[in-house]
């Protein structure tokens, strides 16, 4: 990255409302790349919808979002959800209940993508889920869930894990 884009992800001026309610005003953050960072309040003053709307899941109506140098939202633009590289591990492990496992951590997985591949296989020791990979979500204790979530949120090689 060049000096004047130090930082992975840049979100300025962001605003985001339900009807009459303001659930972001104004809203500011710099991640810089490889850095880890925690959103931390209380419930309902708009940590997941911040997310959502990083994500592509909500469309804020005023501000700006940057990944790198790719514009994700702005004034004129803005990249729908399917085309934003991101991983996101939901509050509630979404796992689909017919898939084992290893069927869940797939999903989403191009099969010659070798790099994936090894991306998966590094999720599934960093995560210690390899004695999971027959079970069915039924199967699995919450936190267990949490970990499969995470690993197939990571499988895809995101720019940027929510």
């Amino acid at each position: 990255m060049t000096a004047a884009n130090t930082h992975q992800l840049r979100v300025r001026a962001l605003r985001h409302a339900y009807g009459p309610t303001v659930i972001l005003d104004n809203v500011a953050l710099r991640v810089p790349a490889g850095r880890t960072v925690a959103l931390v309040g209380p419930s309902g003053c708009g940590k997941t919808t911040l997310l959502r709307c990083i994500a592509g899941l909500e469309r804020a109506p005023h501000g700006r979002l940057r990944v790198g140098d790719e514009v994700w939202q702005d004034a004129g633009r803005w990249l729908p959800v399917h085309r934003r590289p991101i991983g996101y591990v939901f509050q509630e492990a979404s796992l689909f209940a017919h898939l084992s496992v290893l069927d869940n951590l797939n999903y989403g997985v191009k099969r010659s993508a070798r790099s994936q591949a090894s991306q998966l296989a590094q999720a599934i020791e960093l995560l210690g889920i390899g004695h999971l990979l027959t079970r069915k979500p039924e199967r699995l204790s919450g936190g267990e869930r949490q970990r499969v979530s995470i690993a197939r949120a990571l499988a895809v090689c995101p720019r940027l894990l929510l």
